[in-house]
């Protein structure tokens, strides 16, 4: 941390196996370039078909992250229900039910001594049931006041109308809000009124460009076309990015006073 500021670099949802090696070999200069104090990655897609392995999360933190964020597809594979529940760097949305393997919610301790809360939830708009997360992120804020120094959310959601009415909810309450899901990243980076930094959403690791979502795009244009479902490739080749933002929070003045978006050609 320099000059009290503080800063957060985010990361959209890792895509397969491109995705993982664009993290591997991109993230840590990523973080040395924009001197991260601390490094979350939302990993809900890194594994196949989706979701995410033990060894694939393992792989995310020895690439850098400090916390992974997870979303809809984090509880696919079998082998993440126990570790879920072993690791609190690993998260699942805070609003799916009490009895879900995991938590929503972590601190971290950045090296500096700032000690960051980070919240993950999930939207309601076009997503799979799960209980309010305007609700369920304002009782988390409430339950662990006094605990964390600053504090950052994930909204894993499709609508962009529900991410934007998330963040103004919460504008000075959160250090940042971000969305994640969609794959495609937003140019509408900003700092809310209060004093929060806000993305509707970071996009992805990944192979981007000529894929539709890092899916290799004959078999998806095949589905629109005829109808006729078949299995997702992911895109083998091709240039991988890392996409994100870089948040700059003022401890002293607590507010962010600067967004910047990524997309890291690797």
């Amino acid at each position: 941390m320099q000059n009290n500021i503080f800063r957060i670099l985010a990361l959209g949802d890792v895509v397969g196996k491109a995705g993982l090696a664009a993290l591997k070999a991109g993230l840590p200069r990523l973080k040395a370039r924009t001197c991260a104090d601390i490094t979350i990655v939302n990993g809900e897609n890194a594994s196949e078909p989706n979701g995410l392995t033990v060894e694939d999360a393992r792989l995310i933190f020895a690439a850098g992250a400090d916390v992974i964020t997870g979303g809809n597809h984090t509880l696919r594979h079998k082998d993440m229900l126990a570790f879920l529940d072993e690791t609190r760097s690993v998260l699942r949305p805070a609003n799916y039910p009490p009895l879900c393997p995991g938590s929503g919610f972590t601190v971290a301790h950045a090296s500096s001594g700032i000690r960051v809360l980070v919240v993950n939830v999930s939207g309601q708009v076009f997503m799979q049931q799960c209980d309010n997360p305007f609700n369920c992120a304002q009782t988390l804020l409430n339950e662990t006041a006094g605990t964390y120094d600053l504090a950052v959310c994930d909204i894993h959601a499709e609508a962009t109308s529900e991410k934007l009415a998330f963040g103004l909810a919460f504008d000075g309450r959160f250090a940042a809000v971000y969305g994640t899901h969609t794959h495609v990243p937003t140019a509408d980076e900003q700092v809310l009124p209060d004093g929060t930094g806000y993305i509707t959403d970071l996009g992805m690791c990944g192979i981007r460009r000529g894929t539709v979502l890092g899916v290799e795009s004959a078999g998806i244009i095949r589905r629109f076309t005829t109808g006729i479902s078949e299995r997702f490739e992911r895109a083998a080749s091709g240039a991988a990015e890392l996409d994100g933002a870089l948040f700059e929070y003022d401890t002293a003045a607590k507010k962010c006073v600067a967004v910047t978006r990524i997309a890291e050609i690797i």
